[in-house]
C-alpha cells in the first residue's frame, strides 16, 4: 500500500509540479505543489526576466559575432602598411617634399640663357643657390654683367656681398653672368659643367 502510495505521489509531481513558462494574465497551478494563483504583477516579472535574458543572449551573441569578423579581417602583421607614393593625391606633397633640400647634380653655371634651377642631367639649370666651401660665403650672381679684369682677391675679401661696393668692378655685357665669393669669381657665357673648373670650391647648397 505504501509502495502504491509513493508511486501515485511521484506520477502526480512528474504531473503537475514541473516548472510552467511564465505567461501573462491569471495562472492556476495544483495547490497540492505550493501554487495556489499567481497574481499578474509576479507573472509579468517573470515576462521581463525572460525578455532581459533573451536580450542579453542576443547581446552576447551579437558582440560575438563582432569579435568574430575583426579576427576575420586581414593579418596586418603579413601585410605591411606601403605608402602609395604614385597616387594622384600625394603627389604635390611628394613633390613639394622632394624640392626640399635637393641638390643639382650635375652643378651648372651659366649665362642669362641658361635658366636657374634645380641643374640635372636632363634639366640643364644654372644653380642658383651656390656656396663655396672655402670661404663659406652664398655665391652671388648679377645678370648682363661680366667680372672687370682688375679684380683680384682683395677687393672680394673687403666688398663682399655688398652689391653697392661690388658694381665698380661690374661691367655690362648681355648674356654673360658674373658669379662671385669672397675668394673667386667668374664671368659665364655659356652653360658650363662646375666640375669642369677645378680651382673653383662651389658646392650646391641645396634648394
Amino acid at each position: 500500500m505504501a509502495k502504491d502510495l509513493d508511486e501515485l505521489l511521484d506520477e502526480v509531481e512528474s504531473k503537475f509540479c514541473r516548472p510552467d513558462p511564465p505567461r501573462l494574465g491569471m495562472v492556476e497551478r495544483p495547490r497540492g505543489c505550493g501554487g495556489g494563483i499567481l497574481s499578474n504583477d509576479r507573472n509579468r516579472a517573470e515576462a521581463k526576466e525572460t525578455l532581459r535574458s533573451a536580450e542579453t543572449f542576443e547581446k552576447e551573441d551579437d558582440l560575438d559575432s563582432l569579435i568574430n569578423e575583426i579576427f576575420e579581417e586581414p593579418n596586418f602583421d603579413k601585410k605591411p602598411f606601403k605608402l602609395k607614393s604614385k597616387s594622384s593625391g600625394n603627389t604635390s606633397v611628394r613633390a613639394s617634399i622632394q624640392g626640399l633640400g635637393k641638390s643639382c647634380s650635375p652643378v651648372y653655371l651659366g649665362g642669362t640663357a641658361a635658366p636657374c634651377g634645380i641643374g640635372t642631367n636632363t634639366s640643364q639649370r644654372a644653380c642658383d643657390h651656390l656656396r663655396c666651401i672655402a670661404c663659406d660665403f652664398w655665391v652671388v650672381s648679377y645678370d648682363d654683367y661680366m667680372w672687370d679684369k682688375s679684380c683680384d682677391y682683395l677687393f672680394f675679401r673687403n666688398n663682399m656681398p655688398e652689391f653697392h661696393k661690388l658694381k665698380t668692378k661690374l661691367v655690362k655685357k648681355k648674356g654673360t653672368r658674373a658669379y662671385a665669393c669672397q675668394c673667386s669669381w667668374r664671368s659665364i657665357e655659356d652653360l658650363t659643367d662646375l666640375q669642369t673648373d677645378q680651382q673653383l670650391r662651389w658646392v650646391c647648397g641645396k634648394h
